[in-house]
C-alpha cells in the first residue's frame, strides 16, 4: 500500500510562491496518476491538478491555470505543485492523492477516483 507524504505548505504573501512536494513509499508509484485537491473550512475538497502516471498529461483547474504547475519525478517517487503569484483565496487545506486505476490514459478530477490520499498540508496567503 502507498502512503503519501507531503511538504512544504507554509505562510506565503500576496504574489508569492510555495512548492508542494508528495512522497511516496512504493516503487509502483511511477503506474499511477496523481493529483492535487484542496479544501477550506467548510466547503468541498476541489480538484486542482492532475498528471497521468507517466508525466506527459497535466491539467489544472481555471482558478489556478497559469499559476499552478503540476509536476511529478519518477525516479524520486516524487509528486510536485509549484505554485506562483499566489492569492488569499488559495488559501486552504492541499491534499495529494493516487488514482485508482493504473496506467490510466485520463486524468481524474474526482475525489472517488483516487484510493490513497496524503494527510493535507495547510497553505496560507495572506494579502
Amino acid at each position: 500500500q502507498v502512503q503519501l507524504v507531503e511538504s512544504g505548505g507554509g505562510l506565503a504573501q500576496s504574489g508569492g510562491s510555495l512548492r508542494l512536494s508528495c512522497a511516496a513509499s512504493a516503487v509502483s508509484f511511477g503506474t499511477y496518476g496523481m493529483g492535487w485537491f484542496r479544501q477550506s473550512p467548510g466547503k468541498e475538497r476541489d480538484f486542482v491538478a492532475g498528471i497521468n502516471w507517466s508525466g506527459d498529461k497535466t491539467i489544472t483547474t481555471e482558478a489556478v491555470k497559469d499559476r499552478f504547475t503540476i509536476s511529478r519525478d519518477n525516479t524520486k517517487n516524487t509528486l510536485y505543485l509549484q505554485m506562483n503569484n499566489l492569492k488569499p483565496e488559495d488559501t486552504a487545506l492541499y491534499f495529494c492523492a493516487k488514482s485508482a486505476t493504473p496506467f490510466f490514459i485520463e486524468i481524474a478530477t474526482t475525489t472517488s477516483a483516487y484510493d490513497v490520499w496524503a494527510q493535507g498540508i495547510q497553505v496560507t496567503v495572506s494579502s
